[in-house]
């Protein structure tokens, strides 16, 4: 008999960060338009607002994935040119996902974007949870090299 691995809930947290020669009012532009991400977020077929709000604290996107996945984000955070924080509030495997994308100038054409999540699990075994972390390593960073082409060019 195969003894079942334990399931329990999990903490993590990803990060992961890019430098991209390019202005920080250009940066912020294209992260801060929260309903573009299928220009350059990995596998994100549409996102739409389902809120009034299109900017700062109280926007509320929702994202449908090409595999037909969606998760409902809300603005919970923004500081205009430098972050903004939101959560997602269905459609993850999780209790809990707070993410934060910033932008720090380095020079009058180069940044340093960063993209962070704390994640809490929904019940699974360790090895699901870190295999899902892993995939969202991989995730931001495929979307942050993306971002990167597309604002270099």
């Amino acid at each position: 008999m195969v003894k079942s691995a334990k399931k329990a809930f999990h903490t993590g947290t990803v990060k992961k960060t890019i430098k991209i020669n390019a202005t920080a009012d250009k940066v912020w532009r294209k992260i801060s338009n929260i309903a573009g991400l299928p220009s350059w977020v990995l596998n994100v077929k549409t996102t739409t607002y389902r809120s009034k709000k299109r900017r700062n604290v109280g926007a509320i996107r929702l994202i449908t994935f090409e595999d037909g996945s969606k998760i409902e984000e809300h603005v919970v955070a923004w500081k205009d040119k430098e972050y903004f924080t939101y959560i997602a509030t269905e459609g993850l495997p999780l209790r809990a996902y707070v993410a934060t994308i910033s932008v720090r100038r380095k020079t009058k054409t180069s940044v340093e974007l960063t993209w962070q999540s704390y994640i809490n699990s929904k019940k699974m075994s360790e090895k699901q949870f870190l295999e899902f972390l892993a995939f969202m390593g991989s995730f931001y960073q495929t979307s942050l090299e993306n971002l990167k082409s597309i604002l270099e060019r």
